[in-house]
């Protein structure tokens, strides 16, 4: 019988893969632990995660890992969550250049600690000429904060004479957005049961296929990656079409 991996059907694959990292505080309170612990322990689930995606050729994986709301928690956990940030780019850069992963961010990269923007930078100039695939972390992220910043920048350039108000279009904003370097994604995976998108991708997400699981994010592993890619490959995606229209194709 096939693996889950081996299910795969290779050039049904997205492109673009997208995931919210929910559940690490409900995992740690199950286990009677503080929300740091669930933290911690979802480190693994980015690192299977990161490595399923480049074994079945995903080409790009973006994850959710601290929004501008996730400022306003208790202090303690916000430091906590910059340290284990720091540590985790240190002890996992090798996990990246090993599969071929180059590393990304985006969001206001500039409101996170000094020795965390070193850091990132750091593993982002050694990992910069992998090809296998892009991990993209979304750090001090929200897609409102994000549409607010590319709109002000096209005011600007519109007010310097740069363009005219009316050259202004999707196209324009798009490649305003954080994400103009990559596809949208055509996958978004949200762990622990949750079903909201959470400020993320909001217009990137447009017409993406949806997938949501009770795994908790400490839980979620390389089969749960699968798992979530074969739902995607046995869905219809027919961007405002109807069936009989793609079967002519």
């Amino acid at each position: 019988m096939k693996t889950l991996k081996e299910q795969v059907a290779e050039g049904q694959l997205p492109r673009h893969v997208a995931i919210i990292m929910d559940g690490n505080g409900r995992w740690a309170k199950k286990k009677g632990n503080k929300r740091i612990f669930g933290h911690k322990n979802g480190v693994a689930a980015v690192r299977e995660t990161t490595e399923a995606a480049a074994e079945v050729g995903v080409d790009y994986l973006t994850l959710y890992a601290f929004s501008t709301e996730n400022w306003n928690r208790p202090r303690t956990e916000v430091d906590a969550l910059m340290s284990l940030l720091i540590q985790t780019i240190n002890q996992e850069t090798s996990t990246l250049l090993k599969n071929d992963v180059k590393l990304e961010t985006i969001g206001d990269i500039t409101s996170l600690p000094k020795d965390v923007q070193r850091k990132l930078v750091e593993a982002k100039e050694k990992t910069a000429t992998n090809k296998r695939t892009t991990l993209t972390l979304a750090l001090s992220y929200s897609s409102r904060w994000e549409i607010n910043k590319a709109l002000k920048n096209i005011a600007k350039k519109v007010s310097d004479g740069e363009i005219e108000a009316d050259q202004v279009d999707e196209t324009t904003l798009i490649n305003h957005l954080e994400t103009a370097q990559m596809p949208d994604p055509e996958l978004l995976i949200r762990t622990s049961g949750e079903q909201r998108l959470s400020n993320f991708l909001l217009y990137q997400l447009a017409y993406s296929e949806l997938y949501f699981t009770p795994k908790l994010w400490p839980d979620f592993r390389k089969n749960d990656f699968f798992e979530a890619i074969l739902a995607f490959q046995s869905r219809e995606r027919r961007f405002g079409k109807i069936s009989e229209q793609l079967q002519k194709k």
